[in-house]
Parts: C-alpha cells; sequence; structure tokens
C-alpha cells in the first residue's frame, strides 16, 4: 500500500511564461477557468474561502463562483452563516481554485461586499427549486437535533409553498469579492514551479511580477 504521505508527483515542464499570459489578470483567469472546465477537472468554479472570523481565527470552507467580471468574483450563501459572520467582521478574504489534475492553482486576495438585493433575487430565482427550499429551510451553521428535523421542515415549506414562487431568504444572498492580488501557479519539475502575481495599483491598474517557488 502507497503511503500517501511519502507521494511525489512530478508536475511536467508546461511553463507559465510572463510573454504568453494576458495583461488583464481577470481576463487570464477565464481563460484558465474554460480550460478547466474543457479539461474536465471536476467543478471547476469551487473555490476555498478563507476567512477570520470575529474572534480572530481563520476558517476555510468550499464555496462556488457563480460570478467573474472586472467587478470581482461573486459567491452567494446564508449571511448569518459562520462565513456571513466572518465577512461582516472581516471582509478580506483569500480564495484559492485548487485545479490539480492540470497542475495548476489561482489564488486571489481581496474585500468581499454583500452584492445588490436586485442581483441575488435574480440568481435564487434561477436556482433549482430543491435548493430555494433548503435555502429557506437551513440555518446554516447552526447546531440542529438530527437529518431528520431538517428534512421535515424541508417537507412542511414544500407543502407551504405548493406550486407557488419560493421568496429568497432576507438572510440569504451575494458577496462579490473585489481582486487586490492575483496569483497564478503553475506546477512544474522538482518543485521548481511557476508564480505570477498581479497587485492591483492605486490607480486601478494591475503590476505583474514572478514569485520563486
Amino acid at each position: 500500500m502507497t503511503d500517501p504521505l511519502q507521494r511525489h508527483t512530478d508536475y511536467g515542464q508546461q511553463p507559465l511564461l510572463e510573454s504568453e499570459i494576458l495583461g488583464d489578470p481577470i481576463a487570464q483567469f477565464q481563460l484558465w477557468l474554460q480550460q478547466a472546465d474543457e479539461s474536465g477537472v471536476y467543478e471547476p468554479n469551487a473555490m476555498v474561502l478563507s476567512t477570520i472570523d470575529p474572534d480572530g481565527l481563520p476558517s476555510s470552507r468550499t464555496v462556488l463562483l457563480r460570478g467573474l467580471d472586472e467587478s470581482g468574483l461573486e459567491f452567494f450563501t446564508n449571511y448569518s452563516s459562520e462565513k456571513g459572520r466572518a465577512l461582516l467582521a472581516h471582509p478580506e478574504v483569500s480564495v484559492v481554485f485548487p485545479w490539480y489534475t492540470i497542475h495548476r492553482q489561482v489564488i486571489v486576495r481581496g474585500v468581499a461586499q454583500p452584492t445588490d438585493p436586485a442581483v441575488s433575487d435574480a440568481y435564487f430565482a434561477s436556482r433549482p427549486r430543491g435548493s430555494q427550499i433548503a435555502a429557506v429551510a437551513s440555518e446554516q451553521s447552526r447546531p440542529i437535533a438530527s437529518r431528520d428535523l431538517l428534512e421535515q421542515r424541508v417537507r412542511d415549506l414544500e407543502a407551504q409553498f405548493g406550486d407557488g414562487t419560493v421568496p429568497r431568504p432576507e438572510t440569504w444572498g451575494g458577496y462579490r469579492i473585489r481582486p487586490s492580488r492575483i496569483e497564478f501557479w503553475q506546477g512544474r519539475s522538482s518543485r521548481m514551479h511557476d508564480r505570477l502575481r498581479f497587485t492591483r495599483t492605486d490607480g486601478d491598474d494591475w503590476q505583474r511580477e514572478r514569485l520563486q517557488p
């Protein structure tokens, strides 16, 4: 049996060159995201979101990227959840897109702010009905005595709403992360990885630099 702690993977010699990367890191990220999807990466829009809790301790969890443009990265959650309370206390965040199977990683640092209610309404309305019901039923991150109680709450809500519209809970909505740094990581042999980092300047331009692996 192979010891996973002793595993060594050679990442090959696919380079990440300054001459081949776009000057706009958002556009470059969109390109890599598309390539990850085309390469069969499982849920390429999954990102590990790290926050600082109100008590100053770090927390991480996986959320799904649901919007990406020049204004930032969008995701949706329960505002009263652990991550929601953390974002209220400390809006500074870091997210990681770990695309292991294609030897790539993107790290984004920035500030997360709630989206306009209209954005949250539009996305909530686009969700499958089961996901809408679940968002109403779940007091995310709060303890519950059993799974049966949660499932009963779902059944009660299904009966309550029938075939009607499920309204978006006030405690559920979107966040947009405005990036201040975006790092592109390309795995290479002998741990001599390529790392190119973009940092937003005061003039809202981007400064690029190569980092040592």
